[in-house]
């Protein structure tokens, strides 16, 4: 009915948080960092980047998926579950499906994070082996 709701939801406050993140991050740059870690490191306005592209993506495709099924309208009040009374069941779906589905995808990014951290502290690491070795 409306679950797209949720993470369309969290989508706008994480694209905020990263527009905020990215103007701070570009005023914090400083010349005495190593320009190894710089370009190694992903920098968390293109990490959170990541986690916007699968909520908008997912948002539109499921949004596409309820006007494809007529659950979305382009008349007001544009849910046909409003206009059919059906409200409660609604924001029970909103509450259940679409926390759990933004729930997901935010576990899955944080799990995307995870690993590119670990791919970036490997290389680093193999970094300073190397020249340690020289």
């Amino acid at each position: 009915m409306a679950c797209f709701l949720v993470p369309a939801a969290e989508a706008i406050v994480t694209t905020v948080a990263s527009k905020v993140i990215k103007h701070k991050e570009k005023e914090s740059v400083s010349l005495s960092e190593d320009t190894i870690k710089e370009t190694v490191r992903t920098k968390f306005s293109a990490k959170l980047g990541w986690l916007n592209n699968m909520l908008w993506g997912g948002s539109a495709l499921l949004a596409f998926e309820h006007i494809w099924h007529g659950e979305i309208v382009p008349y007001f009040p544009f849910l046909s579950a409003v206009s059919n009374g059906e409200t409660t069941e609604m924001l029970s779906e909103m509450g259940s499906t679409g926390v759990m589905m933004a729930a997901i995808v935010t576990a899955a990014w944080a799990g995307m994070v995870a690993v590119s951290s670990l791919a970036e502290k490997k290389v680093l690491h193999a970094e300073k082996q190397a020249q340690e070795g020289a």
